[in-house]
Formats: structure tokens, sequence, C-alpha cells
């Protein structure tokens, strides 16, 4: 006899034992696919089956002996009520909070394009809350249109990432420095010491916005610096606060292999030993000239500039013999657009308004760690793995 196809589901209260139970009562059925989830201890279990035809009500009363409190429904699929199509990509939803209509118009987008949820999964709960999605899209590229499409007053970030083989291979995180891994201006840090921060303030606001060429503007800034003498660089450097998240970012990659490179407009004696406390594999910068302990207002060797962060990119993706399309940068400024097109993914964090539009994620909550999440890296596993390490020094010491 030529069998049926079954779709099963319990729910009910969650407490071991359940699935063995529930697949001893279906002994002689063929298991097709096969789904659990816990939500708040509620268990919902669904299974496709193949079966003899005719033997839904059969197997609806065979599960109902074997887990009696649960609510169970068996249904025979026909036609068009085939299993889905495959998952093709992951969509993140991020923020602070996720109100119920910010999850029914991005739904409602999804839904409109012809794409289906198959699965939603909560990855963070603090100090974000963060959802993934896994989305079975015709075209995942209009989908990200679509929702990058959406209404500037929904404060929820989305990251639209493709399930490509690529995303299981090692990859490379670049970042900026300047506004991203820091909270402050490296610039701005030793203008201070000249009485000059506020002029260089608005010349970096200025660059950063598109508005002038950045080697010119960093020249303009680097000789307002003339005549510092040399150690305001540890000043500064004793002065730069992490963007919160960073240490956990950071770690985090490493531990699962990741590769992490900075490339920045700022400065390398600065940011050379803020890499090796990172654990950062390179780092790409522009140098201070330094004549008789002062600081000489000019730049040591070629600018670090939209074009050069770009090939960076490429150069330190091609030494690592990590594909392009396997590169994520990071970054807030125009300064690093170019580096953002270059990547396999670009996100703008906490970025200008023209490198939110042009990049393929914007994040705009306060934690860098959050980048995790878009790289499908729930906080339970940062967690697990702090917790492990933490394990495995205490037994080490």
């Amino acid at each position: 006899m030529t069998p049926s196809t079954f779709h099963a589901t319990v729910v009910g209260v969650d407490r071991p034992g359940v699935t063995a139970r529930m697949f001893a009562a279906l002994t002689g059925a063929t298991v097709l696919d096969l789904e659990q989830v816990v939500v708040a201890g509620q268990l919902v279990l669904g299974a496709v089956l193949a079966a003899p035809a005719g033997s839904g009500a059969e197997l609806a009363a065979r599960l109902q002996i074997a887990v009696p409190d649960f609510e169970v429904t068996v249904r025979e699929l026909v036609g068009g009520d085939e299993p889905g199509a495959a998952i093709t990509c992951t969509v993140t939803l991020v923020g602070r909070a996720i109100p119920a209509e910010a999850v029914s118009l991005l739904a409602g987008t999804i839904a409109a394009g012809g794409a289906n949820i198959v699965r939603i999964d909560r990855i963070a709960a603090y100090p974000v809350t963060a959802l993934a999605l896994e989305v079975a899209a015709p075209d995942v590229d209009a989908l990200r249109l679509a929702l990058a499409a959406r209404p500037s007053t929904l404060d929820v970030d989305v990251s639209v990432r493709p399930h490509t083989l690529s995303r299981r291979g090692v990859h490379l995180v670049v970042m900026d420095v300047d506004s991203t891994l820091i909270q402050d201006e490296v610039i701005e840090l030793l203008a201070r010491f000249a009485g000059r921060e506020e002029q260089v303030r608005a010349v970096t606001e200025a660059a950063m916005r598109g508005e002038l060429d950045f080697a010119e503007s960093l020249h303009a800034r680097v000789a307002l610096l003339a005549g510092l003498p040399v150690e305001v660089i540890d000043r500064a450097r004793d002065e730069i606060r992490l963007t919160p998240g960073a240490r956990t970012l950071c770690r985090t990659l490493r531990r699962l292999g990741y590769r992490i490179a900075l490339v920045s407009g700022g400065f390398t004696e600065v940011i050379a030993p803020l890499a090796a406390e990172l654990d950062v594999d390179a780092v790409r910068a522009n140098g201070l000239e330094v004549r008789d302990g002062r600081l000489t207002g000019r730049v040591r060797g070629p600018v670090v500039d939209r074009a050069a962060k770009a090939e960076a990119l490429r150069e330190f993706a091609a030494a690592f013999g990590i594909d392009v399309a396997n590169t994520v940068a990071i970054g807030d400024g125009a300064n690093d657009l170019d580096m953002l097109a270059a990547s396999g993914h670009g996100i703008a964090f906490n970025a200008k308004p023209v490198v939110q539009a042009a990049a393929d994620t914007a994040l705009n909550v306060p934690y860098l760690d959050t980048v995790l999440y878009l790289l499908g890296i729930s906080r339970e596993e940062v967690e697990q793995a702090d917790a492990l390490a933490a394990t495995e020094a205490l037994g080490g010491s």
C-alpha cells in the first residue's frame, strides 16, 4: 500500500521522556521531518510522518494514550499541503524591546514577498532582545530590500543573511576603531591636550558625513597637533573607552576560530596596544610623525583612507586564506563605505545615515557584541563559553 504523509503535533507542559513515549507509540511510521521547541515550559513537538493511508485516526489514538495530558493533533497532508521549501535565509530582529506590531509588520512583509517563516528562535533576551527567523524565500535579495524599506519609526534593527555553504567556513571580521570598537575619536583625545578639540571635532564630523575628502581632513587635523609632546599618546591611550560588548565580541569570535582585524583612519601608536590586548590578528592604521620627542603635525606613511580600508580587508582575507564572501566589516562613517561594500556582509554600527543606507545591516543599539546575533551566535552560547573558560582556568590554576 502506498503510504500517506501525516503531520502530528503534541502540545503540553514539558518534562523528560515525552519525546521517547511519543515515538514509541508511532512504531511502523517513518519520520520525514521533526521539530521541537519549548517556550516558557510549554513543549510543542511536531513531526511529519509517512504511514499507511487512512491511519491518521489510529496514530492520533496511539499518541493520546502515550501522552494523555497533552493536546494531540494528526492530519493528513495532501497536494499543496506538503512540507514547505528549504530555508534560504535567516532574518534577525534586534531591539531593546521588540513590540508585537513590529513582528506583525515584518512578518507581513516576508509573506507579501512569497516567503514563509519556518522557525523562530529567541537568541538573546538581554541587554537587547534578538529573534532569529529562519525563512524560505524565493528571492533573498528582494526580501532584504523589502525589509529595508520598513518605516523609520519602527525601533527594530533587521538583518538578512542567506543560507549558503560559505557561512559554515572560517570568517574574518574587520572593524573600524573610532566610534565603533571604541566610543572615542582618538584624534580628538589628542587634540584636547592642545586645546583644539572643538576645531578637530568639526573637521572629523564633516569627514564622517562624507562632506570632506578624508585624506585632506586628516592632514588638516593632524597639523593642529604639531608641537605636542609624544607622551600625550600614552595619555590618550589611557582615556580610551571600549564600546560596551567589544571585549565579549572579540573573545567569542576568537574562541570560535574567527580572524579579527582592525582597519582605522586613526593611529597605530594608539591602536596597536589595544589590538594586542584584545588578541586581534592584524591592524592597519595611520602613523604619527615624531621628531625630537614631539609630534610634527604630519602623518607618517600612506593615509588609510576609504579606498585603503577596502584594500586592507581584501589583503587580510588573502593572507588568512579566507574567501571575501566570508568577511564581515563593521564601521560607522563615510570612510568605511568601500570596506563595507567589499565585504561579504557590511554592518553599519550606530552609523551616519549615508552609511546605514549603504550597508547590508544597520545596528542602532549601543552594544557591539550584538554583531554575534547576526552571525547566528546566541547569548546562551556566549555565556556557556565564558563559563567553560572560567572552569578551565580554575582547573589550570
